[in-house]
């Protein structure tokens, strides 16, 4: 938000740039009194220079100004009017939709309506709706005030109730601490908290996306014409029902890739091994490096006659980005918890959230002792 005296300063800069332009027109009484006003804005050695030069030139000035009379005047008044009109659409960089999207995030008082959706929604509503407000509050597209941390609140909220096991601890608790309201009886929440530790909104949005940080440069090939257009298209096309055709289209790479792999799967083998027992694998092995336990088929030993450093350092790394993946989820959630507590100065839920343990982190920590 900006504060009082940096906006008396822009409006006094603004004031400068209309005196500037009546002095060249020789309009010496317009130039003299949007110079004393901004200097009442905000005193600047450039306001007091102008000043002085048209209290000089004023002779001059004004013979020109009598001999062109009130047509120069008219004339004046409609360069000023058109170019602070053409300064205003400048500054504006964001349509009113855009705006009223980031204010209803603002208003929200929970993550699932922040999300728009309801408590009972399923896994494929929570992405369907992060996918779409994802793309319409991303900083790279949407230039409104606020709609960074409205980013920020819709990656936290898509974090938190896509997690089962934070999603029904959420559900217990977490309305309850985030409807607070301030001594004026508004409501309050910091949208920016959640994803400063091991991942950020960006991290989350590429890894949803398929680190799709060309998105929007993809777009920009396209004509400055279409552009504007073809934006918010892309944004709403779950939401609008004239959509249907880009959302095949969307979709087309998704259902290829669903082909393939059937087809694949009927001429491609069992995996080598699997970090769960099944009734398939039932046989343990362990591996030499990390002594990470993995199960094979009853005829590996048999019937292998490949590289098996090689499967082990397979099952390694499968095991380590598991145990990665469940640690930054332990951290957002207990991060979350203790930023609520010191927010709302409640000494139960602090200790709470400092007593929580974080297994798979306390094990990917151990592992390479």
């Amino acid at each position: 938000m900006k504060t009082k005296m940096e906006g008396n300063k822009e409006d006094c800069f603004k004031c400068i740039r209309i005196a500037e332009r009546c002095l060249e027109a020789g309009d010496l009484e317009k130039a003299v009194k949007f110079l004393n006003k901004a200097e009442r804005l905000y005193p600047t050695q450039k306001a007091k220079d102008l000043l002085e030069r048209a209290e000089k030139g004023g002779s001059n000035q004004q013979t020109g100004e009598k001999m062109n009379g009130p047509k120069q005047r008219r004339g004046s008044v409609g360069r000023e009017k058109t170019s602070e009109s053409a300064e205003e659409k400048k500054e504006k960089e964001y349509t009113d939709e855009q705006l009223a999207v980031v204010k209803r995030v603002k208003k929200c008082k929970d993550y699932y309506e922040i999300l728009g959706v309801e408590k009972d929604a399923t896994e494929a509503d929570l992405k369907k709706a992060y996918r779409k407000l994802a793309l319409q509050m991303h900083p790279d597209k949407n230039k409104a005030p606020g709609a960074t941390d409205a980013f920020k609140a819709v990656g936290n909220a898509f974090a938190v109730l896509n997690d089962s096991e934070k999603r029904k601890k959420y559900d217990q608790f977490g309305p309850e601490e985030e409807r607070r309201t301030s001594s004026a009886g508004e409501y309050q929440y910091n949208y920016s908290h959640g994803f400063e530790g091991d991942i950020s909104p960006e991290e989350l949005f590429n890894m949803f996306f398929g680190g799709g940080g060309n998105v929007y440069q993809r777009r920009s090939r396209h004509s400055h014409t279409h552009s504007t257009r073809q934006h918010f298209r892309y944004a709403s096309t779950e939401s609008s029902n004239d959509g249907s055709a880009t959302l095949l289209l969307q979709l087309a790479p998704i259902l290829l890739l669903v082909v393939i792999s059937l087809l694949s799967s009927m001429f491609v083998s069992d995996p080598v091994f699997s970090l769960q027992k099944s009734d398939k694998y039932t046989a343990q092995r362990k591996t030499q490096n990390l002594n990470i336990p993995y199960f094979v088929k009853q005829d590996f030993t048999a019937n292998f006659a490949g590289d098996l450093r090689r499967i082990e350092r397979q099952v390694e790394e499968e095991f380590v980005s598991n145990l990665r993946q469940n640690c930054w989820r332990e951290r957002s959630y207990k991060e979350n918890m203790l930023w609520r507590a010191r927010n709302y100065a409640d000494a139960k839920l602090y200790e709470r959230a400092q007593n929580m343990e974080t297994p798979s982190c306390d094990q990917l920590q151990n592992l390479y002792r």
